[in-house]
């Protein structure tokens, strides 16, 4: 690799393990860090640190699951941040944790970018990642040969949270269509139709998109390995109704409503189409409508 630049992965899971997979196929010295130490077949031998990490690294790659996780990480990694580091956050946290935790690792002189991604465990493996950027152009330049080996796109949308807030926003749509999604196959149960038929009719729909592609087949197969768990669609809904201005979230607070049902009923870790498990809560508005007489039935 010309270059010359070595990598650094946070944070082995789902995504991060198969990220560092592609930036060692790519031919980027690595080292890795996981909060449980143990051996991931191929990768390197985790550090035993975060430090340990930037000293052997100049792009930094932190995968982890949430706003407090993203902290603990930083803090123990910013003492040995300089000048020669990239520190990329690719956590779903809020826009305000992302702006101040950037605040503390440029004050040591590196540089840092707000890039969480779209993309499911498949799509990393497959170096399919698209990456939504907050920051400097010139950090993104400098960071852009190791982010390649996982990308498959990386937009620039503006400032530092902005991507953050970018991500929350299309996690909303995420959820919306998983969930009308579902509650369009009970309809169809409901009236005696053939589920499948769904599949056909949406063809040739402004109604398909990539999440009811995506979706579907899980659904109909009652496949809920998870892509995408149902746990983080419940941090990330959480989120979002925080960041949300307060008089436009009435269909995330819907939505968090029946994710929360599904964690509770142990369904956290299963894939965010398991959904259709879940029942919506006997409300008023399941009794039959009652509708004005027509013209003809009027006295």
């Amino acid at each position: 690799m010309s270059s010359g630049l070595r990598a650094g992965v946070f944070g082995l899971g789902l995504i991060g393990s198969r990220v560092a997979a592609r930036v060692q196929l790519a031919g980027f010295p690595l080292a890795v860090w996981n909060r449980t130490a143990r051996r991931f077949e191929g990768l390197p031998v985790p550090s035993p640190d975060p430090a340990s990490v930037a000293r052997d690294a100049d792009i930094l790659q932190i995968f982890v699951a949430d706003d407090q996780a993203l902290h603990n990480t930083l803090r123990a990694l910013i003492p040995a941040l300089g000048p020669r580091h990239v520190v990329l956050s690719h956590a779903t946290v809020a826009p305000q944790t992302v702006r101040q935790l950037a605040a503390e690792v440029t004050a040591t002189g590196a540089a840092f970018l707000d890039a969480p991604f779209t993309g499911s465990r498949d799509a990393a493996a497959q170096g399919q990642i698209t990456y939504y950027i907050g920051g400097e152009a010139a950090a993104l330049e400098r960071a852009r040969p190791v982010l390649a080996a996982s990308a498959k796109a990386m937009l620039p949308v503006g400032k530092i949270g902005q991507a953050s807030a970018i991500k929350l926003a299309t996690n909303i749509m995420a959820a919306a269509a998983a969930v009308s999604l579902a509650e369009a196959i009970h309809l169809l149960q409901a009236n005696g139709v053939d589920t499948q038929r769904l599949v056909d009719a949406l063809e040739n729909n402004a109604a398909r998109s990539g999440v009811t592609d995506l979706k579907l087949p899980c659904m109909l197969g009652r496949d809920f390995a998870p892509r995408f768990s149902a746990r983080n669609m419940r941090k990330d809904l959480r989120l979002a109704r925080a960041a949300a201005a307060p008089d436009h979230r009435a269909l995330t607070d819907t939505m968090l409503s029946l994710y929360e049902q599904a964690c509770q009923s142990g369904l956290a870790d299963e894939d965010f189409a398991t959904i259709i498990k879940v029942r919506s809560p006997a409300t008023e508005s399941s009794a039959p409508l009652k509708t004005e007489p027509s013209l003809r039935d009027r006295p």
